[in-house]
Formats: structure tokens, sequence, C-alpha cells
């Protein structure tokens, strides 16, 4: 895109159409030519962020149909929160002045089926595997008090919370979101068919949900 969308809203439906587009095979490939490359040079101008579980079948531009200077991302195993995911998010909020903030996570997550195990079990992984899975954890407890146990339940509470975690922990987010300039998406993606659901948002405005 040449131009960032001038809403929140208008983000949000540009990502949905690139969602479609993928889904249905009627791909546009936009923006990846050499001219636009060269274009780009001077400076970005993304028109969302997008806060994505890590995992290879995520291929964020092209599960959503977009290109070069699209879109910001920040990717890490499960989605999980730390000083450099606010940061990055803050960047492109802030400076770049992105008006979108996607929290993309997925059925059949493997942060999530581990974090669920080691609750169930009581035995964590090795490694800095261990921080990821105990940053998963709090979201497995919080399904599981809401009577939900199954895997992709607990995703659902994961982005969800994670969410609500962005806006609790960044004050630049919340004023952006609160001013209306910014708002925070949460969509969960189906490997089977490519196909992306909202589980929650904040800053949207009625009319802008599905």
């Amino acid at each position: 895109m040449s131009e960032a969308p001038l809403s929140p809203a208008q983000a949000y439906e540009v990502l949905k159409a690139g969602n479609r587009r993928f889904v249905e095979n009627t791909l546009q490939h936009p923006n990846q030519d050499a001219d636009y490359r060269a274009s780009l040079a001077p400076g970005q101008r993304p028109f969302a962020v997008l806060f994505g579980c890590s995992d290879s079948r995520l291929a964020a531009e092209i599960i959503f149909d977009q290109g070069l200077g699209d879109l910001f991302v920040v990717r890490t195993a499960g989605q999980v929160t730390g000083p450099e995911v606010l940061g990055s998010i803050e960047f492109g909020v802030g400076v770049l002045g992105t008006p979108l903030v996607i929290v993309l996570g997925h059925d059949s997550c493997g942060a999530v089926t581990a974090a669920r195990q080691t609750v169930l079990e009581g035995s964590a992984p090795p490694g800095f595997l261990r921080d990821i899975v105990e940053r998963v954890t709090p979201s497995v407890l919080a399904a599981r008090v809401e009577g939900q146990t199954e895997v992709d339940e607990i995703v659902d509470v994961h982005i969800q919370r994670t969410t609500d975690l962005l806006l609790e922990r960044s004050t630049l987010l919340a004023k952006e979101v609160e001013e209306g300039r910014c708002a925070v998406v949460g969509l969960c993606y189906r490997l089977t068919d490519g196909t992306v659901r909202e589980v929650g948002s904040r800053g949207l405005p009625e009319h802008a949900k599905p």
C-alpha cells in the first residue's frame, strides 16, 4: 500500500480483504516489484503491526496477501510478550504511526500445548523453552477456571489475554487506543483452511466488527 489507511477500521478491512484473497486463492501479491521496493528505501509506512506466533505456517505477508512496507511484523513462539516485543510494537505505533495492532495466534499451537502439558504433568521443558511455557501458563490456568481445558480453547484465552496485556503494560498503546488513533485486534488463524477469526478487539467501532 502506498498510503496508510486513515483509521483503524480501514486498516482492519484491508487486512481482512487480503486474508479473503488468500483463502480464495485470488492473490494479488501487491507491492512486491522492484520499483516499489526502491520507492520504500527512504522510509516505511506500514498500515498494521502484526504480533504473531513464530510458527512457520503463519507467514504474515502471505496469509494476508500484503507486500513490502505493509506490515510491521513482530513474532515470538506462542506470541509471548516481553520488553523487546512491547518496544517493537510501540515503535510501530508511536514512531511509524500504524493505526492497527494485530495479535495473531493459531489452532494447535505448540507453545500452548507445551504449557498445558506442563500444568497437567508438573514438568517443565529445559532451557529457554521453559521461559516461553511460563509466559503461556497463566492463560492455561485462566482457561481452566472457566472450564476450558482443550488446546484450542486455551489458544483463544491466550490471544485475548495477550491483547489485554499489551494495553495494560504499554501506556503509549493504551493512549493511542483511547484517543481513537489505533485499535488492537486478536485473531486466531485456522491452519487447515487459512481463515482468521476475531477473538476480541479494543478500539474498533461496533460497525467494524464481524
